[in-house]
């Protein structure tokens, strides 16, 4: 089990070459050595000196302009109140506290800023260490108690594209679960199925019409057969307007169970998530609960009751509905004239049957922001039925993605499968490496591993309201800020580690990490956990992508700019067990937001 920071790992000789699935080259590691986080450590001596809880004070620091400055900046305005001092005092009185103190050279005033100087040598030595003891559990905690957090994501249509309008969706809640994970959540992971609707009375009459059993379950893609009817139907709907009438009959009967129409609605739902399996299998992503809509048809008539038992619905023109106008929203629809159901009535129960099977800590809806008013109106119903756990309900929205080829319509038949995004983007990987490293083992595999992450990258490197164009040149540009480049940077340092074979960490001469290059790569990699953190609390797993940036460009400067294998031993094993560390770091981080590491490229 990964020993977590402030427990002294026990000496360790690892003397076997690296090799396959090794989690780090062999490498001497010294024993008996604690790990202090130095903001900690402050954080605690001011909250002694103020009373304010070190909790609260460690989310004040910050980074001073210049280095010249100092490492770390503690603002004092915000002690002024507690200590009835104005900040250029509470500073000056601060850094006598701060005298002698371990790991700090100097605490400087700076008006109101009390201004840190570390000791370069041991915060290199402290965080490499701690990052080589920890390895992929770097910057993970226990803070989440294994508290259940639902995340609903991806939520395919059945019977329609697995299109590439869902990388967002899926990749976000894929990165959000293993966030999570990482800080000891536990995460439920839903695949709320659009597998409900008047699509499927659609689907019903243009099989009997056009359709061919064989053809389909015979094809190469028998959800792009499906597909086709699916158009099919709207092109003749055109000419035809019957056709809907019949449609809405058709999903009638599904509603009342028909065995005939059932049976054919339960195998176009085996078709369609044979096929997405395909998808979500190549972009590695698993799910715990593939519960949708249709599951809570027998469910919603207690939760409709209770609405109304509660007086929380009135009935307007034969509607029964929810009045938020109290709350600067349009009523939630629960019941339309006919008695039939819609998507808040779903959702409500969902969240309800959650509550109930899951007692989650966080319930998540990773959907675009289209649906914020829905969303809102969800949560807003849910409190107005005392339920005090709707605050715990979250929409994380997102922006859209799209194509230089233009919109999506499944109706026009002009959707763009993710699937085929996935394997083109694999084949032209594996184009370029066939070109620059043809000689590479498994190159296949190393292909799929860069083309995939290639794609899962973009939406997961700015935050996640902003809408997307995904673009080929850039995503497999191995210089810019990508996947591919950030992954090449992990194969360096792969190659660096494999190169130098064993190297004894208790000889380490840590005052050569104290240049400009070196300090920068040890910073970019001691943010990673308060990336992590960050990127938890705010649902934006960007974060953890610019971090992973941050430290792939400050290894190759620091590649660049130092001899790694020096003739001095100590040297040379200071900056082997960097290397060691910023490969660990990206590995992790690149973990995070679903996208794997490959160790030669």
């Amino acid at each position: 089990m990964p020993l977590r920071a402030g427990v002294s790992p026990p000496a360790a000789v690892f003397e076997q070459t690296a090799g396959p699935g090794r989690e780090r080259p062999p490498l001497i590691r010294a024993g008996g050595i604690k790990f202090m986080n130095i903001k900690d450590s402050i954080a605690l001596k001011v909250s002694e000196l103020s009373g304010i809880s070190a909790e609260e004070i460690a989310g004040w620091f910050e980074t001073p302009p210049t280095p010249d400055k100092g490492d770390i900046a503690l603002p004092c305005f915000k002690l002024a109140r507690t200590l009835r001092k104005a900040p250029p005092m509470i500073a000056a009185d601060l850094s006598a506290a701060f005298a002698g103190f371990s790991g700090i050279v100097k605490a400087e005033p700076a008006g109101g800023y009390l201004n840190f100087f570390l000791d370069r040598t041991g915060e290199a030595k402290n965080l490499i260490l701690k990052v080589l003891d920890e390895g992929s559990s770097f910057g993970s905690s226990d803070e989440g108690g294994m508290r259940n957090v639902c995340i609903d994501f991806s939520s395919i249509n059945i019977c329609k594209p697995f299109g590439v309008h869902h990388i967002t969706t899926t990749v976000l809640g894929h990165s959000l679960s293993r966030i999570f994970r990482h800080l000891g959540f536990n995460p439920v992971r839903i695949n709320h199925l659009g597998d409900w609707g008047t699509q499927f009375g659609k689907m019903l009459v243009a099989f009997k019409k056009w359709g061919d059993r064989g053809k389909i379950e015979n094809a190469e893609s028998p959800m792009r057969e499906l597909v086709d009817l699916y158009v099919k139907f709207h092109q003749e709907a055109e000419e035809h307007p019957e056709l809907e009438d019949e449609a809405r009959a058709a999903f009638r009967s599904i509603e009342l169970h028909d065995p005939e129409n059932w049976a054919l609605y339960d195998w176009f739902k085996e078709m369609t998530l044979k096929e997405a399996q395909r998808t979500y299998d190549l972009l590695g992503v698993e799910f715990d609960s593939y519960n949708g809509e249709a599951f809570y048809e027998d469910k919603m008539p207690a939760v409709i009751k209770e609405l109304q038992d509660k007086g929380v619905t009135t009935v307007d023109n034969g509607m029964t509905i929810v009045d938020l106008s109290a709350y600067d929203m349009p009523p939630c629809l629960i019941l339309k004239s006919n008695g039939g159901t819609i998507y808040p009535t779903r959702d409500i129960t969902a969240a309800i049957y959650r509550k109930n099977t899951y007692d989650f800590y966080k319930n998540l809806y990773v959907v675009a922001y289209q649906q914020n008013l829905h969303f809102r109106q969800v949560f807003k119903t849910l409190e107005l039925m005392g339920y005090d756990w709707a605050k715990d309900c979250v929409h994380v929205n997102f922006g859209m993605i799209s194509m230089p080829e233009g919109t999506f319509s499944t109706r026009k038949g002009n959707a763009i499968y993710l699937e085929d995004v996935l394997l083109k983007a694999i084949e032209k990987t594996k184009a370029i490496m066939t070109e620059k490293s043809p000689d590479l083992p498994n190159m296949d595999e190393v292909a799929r591993q860069i083309g995939v992450g290639a794609v899962v990258w973009g939406p997961l490197y700015s935050s996640r309201i902003k809408d997307f164009t995904f673009s080929w040149d850039k995503a497999l540009n191995f210089e810019g800020e990508t996947a591919p480049y950030a992954q090449y940077t992990h194969a360096r340092c792969c190659s660096v580690l494999r190169k130098a074979g064993a190297y004894n960490v208790e000889k380490a001469d840590w005052s050569c990490l104290e240049n400009e290059s070196c300090v920068a790569l040890i910073k970019a990699i001691g943010a990673l956990p308060a990336s992590i953190a960050s990127a938890a609390e705010k649902y934006e797993p960007y974060l953890i992508s610019r971090n992973v940036i941050d430290i792939c460009s400050a290894f190759n400067k620091f590649y660049f700019e130092n001899r790694i294998m020096d003739d001095d031993e100590g040297v040379k094993a200071a900056r082997l067990a960097l290397t060691d560390a910023a490969r660990t770091a990206i590995k992790t981080g690149l973990y995070l937001v679903g996208i794997e590491a490959p160790e030669r490229m």
